[in-house]
């Protein structure tokens, strides 16, 4: 994977704050892979100090926060640990659903290889969902956590039978254009690939305060796999 310019990933910053629109498959912090680099290495190489604020998974796209000194890491690790602090990510799933602000309220355990389940002794898990666009078999949706906890979004559409595309640790299948075309002709000698090679989740803004009390909300734009997957839904709905 070619890196990428850390400037060409800012989307905001000021004096204490960096928020990123982090590109798929480049882990947050160092991951077991040893992939040589990782988000907060580039970060530090353009601010010494910079601390990561939360995480998204490696496979997820969208807004990150980081912080340019302790007191803003403290700051704003003090709005996540409040529940302060908006996330709206969107993912596109398998079904046609119509989703209202819809409440799923189920705990969530880690397991073993980075697998967790819903599970009643885990840590509550709360998060809500609206449809944005419906297509013929598979729909936007729009995710709002309040709570945290490890694979939530993911876990939280596979309990309402509406598994994100391409994420099969989860139940969702890969996507392919010639389930969607009906005049598809493959070249010969060629294996067809999945619209999209990650699970299709996207961190699509975030709301915090700032240090002098200001409110500020940031929007990522949706990475290219993913803009391609939504346009051919589209036009082929």
């Amino acid at each position: 994977m070619k890196l990428p310019a850390f400037q060409d990933l800012i989307i905001f910053e000021n004096e204490d704050y960096i928020v990123v629109n982090k590109p798929p498959f480049l882990a947050t912090l160092e991951d077991r892979s040893f992939q040589s680099s990782n988000l907060l290495a580039l970060a530090r190489d353009y601010c010494d100090d910079a601390q990561v604020c939360h995480r998204i998974d490696k496979e997820t796209s969208g807004a990150l926060a980081i912080a340019k000194n302790p007191e803003a890491y403290r700051h704003l690790s003090m709005q996540f640990e409040d529940r302060k602090v908006t996330k709206v990510y969107h993912a596109v799933v398998w079904g046609s659903y119509e989703f209202d602000n819809l409440l799923v309220d189920r705990a969530i355990q880690p397991g073993l290889k980075g697998i967790a389940k819903l599970a009643f002794k885990g840590k509550p898990a709360q998060t809500y969902f609206t449809t944005l666009e419906k297509f013929s078999r598979h729909t936007l949706v729009e995710c709002k956590p309040v709570t945290g906890r490890m694979h939530q979004i993911r876990l939280h559409l596979s309990y309402l039978k509406a598994s994100i595309v391409q994420d099969e640790m989860y139940g969702g299948k890969p996507l392919f254009l010639s389930s969607l075309k009906r005049k598809f002709n493959l070249a010969k000698d060629t294996e067809e690939q999945p619209l999209i090679k990650r699970f299709a989740l996207h961190s699509y803004q975030l709301g915090f305060t700032l240090l002098n009390g200001e409110p500020v909300t940031i929007t990522a734009d949706y990475p290219k796999d993913f803009q391609v997957l939504v346009k051919l839904l589209r036009q082929n709905s």
